[in-house]
């Protein structure tokens, strides 16, 4: 009796999570979604060594913290060009050129032992400093998987892509922790060698990436715009000749007749400009994201991955294969949590989902610097971790159906690099603490700032409607105006 149960509950579990929603989708969208498991899994791989890598070479924690701060600014001119003109060229290109340009990254990293020449690839190319997405990819990616799904499923679609990309830097960051201990284990190579293996690596799944991206379809690049109409009055020789006579016959005629009625599509210019345009409502909406999200990624760069890890290793002297562990189970743990999110705003709305889940992770935040023992440290971070990604998805999502559709790419794109712009200045103000001993300062201001952000958020749009959800309303209201017409 009780497996019958569990296994009639079985397909309204996998509704709930999402899974119909994913397993049904497009093959784009499974592209797509397995691009961005790929990158973060280099991503995760990579930033667990950034900062141990560059402290190898003799480099000081202020350098350090310039470097990522270089590398944030780097990519906010490459992500923003590439982006505002993704759809004009295409947006498969744009994912092949950035696939190609983490390939470059990675093999200099795993050449070169030059400071500025590593801070130049990073600039250039594509190196992630936190272990969050850095390049033109997510942008192009979330507007695409817009186009690509349904309304009602979209939440379901977004919590998948936030899971595979936690599960990536999960997997990531566990298999370049203990492929790293066991080089230096066995002593055949010292730490930078070992580090460099990494790159190495990294630079191979920048070639996997940008397999995945050429054989997508036609389907992911932008839908035409919707063509216009015009009304044009047309009328029969016999009508236009009785309207046009002079007798009084010709003029009863012309008036008793009815001119028809027909669509005419207005012609749209040839040539699309690879720019695009912002609705002046998507522009406000814009500039109030623009704020919060800046107060957010600010607080995100004073305890980026890369600075967590380097907090961890130099307090309490934790191995490179435990590190990798433990940020394996805090991944796991936070791309579990997304979907779980996915389930919570089909109930209680996007905007509170992101703020009621995001809150208490900040709260966390800010503790995990205060204990002196590793075990209770290590606890806070894990509780952060179980929250920190259930906002992502109702993120997406929220983003997603706040613009117009032609405006999707473009917006994600500037809200992106606003965001990367903003945690540029976290690094290199974490770098100065560290250097004088007060590293817990950052996670302090990190964890206020977020509680703020979430605040903000809550006050600006709690309530909002989006485009869809106006159309939805006015279709509903004709319908029963039309209703009550038909009513005696």
């Amino acid at each position: 009796m009780a497996a019958t149960t569990a296994l009639s509950l079985l397909p309204r579990l996998a509704d709930e999570l999402g899974v119909n929603s994913i397993l049904r989708s497009s093959r784009d969208t499974k592209l797509l979604c397995l691009q961005r498991f790929t990158r973060l899994f280099a991503y995760g791989a990579s930033t667990l060594i950034l900062a141990l890598y560059l402290s190898s070479l003799g480099t000081s924690d202020a350098r350090i913290g310039l470097f990522m701060t270089l590398t944030l600014l780097g990519d906010v001119v490459i992500s923003f060009l590439l982006t505002l003109v993704a759809d004009g060229l295409g947006r498969r290109r744009i994912l092949v050129l950035g696939a190609g340009l983490m390939t470059a990254s990675g093999t200099v990293f795993a050449l070169s032992d030059n400071y500025w020449i590593l801070v130049a690839a990073s600039i250039l190319g594509v190196i992630s400093p936190s272990g969050n997405e850095i390049g033109p990819f997510k942008a192009i990616e979330e507007s695409t998987l817009a186009q690509l799904t349904p309304t009602e499923i979209r939440s379901d679609i977004f919590a998948w892509y936030t899971l595979l990309g936690s599960a990536g830097t999960a997997s990531g960051s566990i298999f370049c922790g203990w492929i790293v201990e066991t080089l230096l284990s066995r002593g055949s190579r010292t730490d930078t060698g070992a580090y460099q293996i990494i790159f190495w690596i990294y630079a191979g799944l920048g070639l996997v990436k940008l397999g995945l991206s050429v054989i997508l379809s036609e389907h992911c690049e932008p839908e035409p715009p919707e063509q216009r109409y015009k009304e044009v009055v047309e009328l029969d020789d016999a009508d236009t000749e009785g309207l046009l006579s002079d007798s009084e016959d010709g003029s009863d005629q012309g008036a008793k007749t009815r001119p028809r009625r027909q669509q005419s599509p207005i012609r749209e210019p040839k040539k699309r400009s690879i720019w695009p345009s912002i609705s002046r409502s998507s522009r406000t909406t814009l500039v109030k994201l623009c704020l919060l999200f800046s107060v957010d990624s600010l607080a995100s760069g004073l305890i980026s991955l890369s600075w967590i890890t380097y907090f961890f290793k130099r307090k309490f002297e934790i191995p490179e294969g435990q590190l990798g562990t433990l940020f394996f189970f805090t991944n796991i743990v936070a791309s579990i949590s997304s979907l779980v999110a996915s389930s919570l705003a089909k109930r209680i709305g996007l905007i509170k989902t992101m703020v009621l889940t995001h809150l208490p992770s900040a709260i966390f935040l800010a503790l995990i610097p205060l204990p002196s023992q590793p075990w209770l440290a290590i606890i806070f971070l894990v509780i952060r971790s179980s929250m920190q990604s259930m906002d992502q998805a109702p993120r997406q999502a929220f983003l997603a159906a706040v613009v117009l559709p032609s405006e999707r790419t473009a917006v994600m794109g500037i809200v992106n690099v606003v965001k990367t712009f903003s945690q540029s200045g976290g690094p290199v103000a974490t770098g100065y603490l560290a250097g004088m001993g007060k590293f817990w300062i950052s996670f302090l201001l990190a964890g206020a700032m977020k509680a703020s952000y979430d605040l903000g958020m809550l006050k600006m749009f709690l309530g909002y409607r989006s485009p869809e959800e106006e159309k939805e309303v006015v279709k509903g209201k004709r319908k029963r105006d039309g209703r009550v017409d038909e009513q005696p």
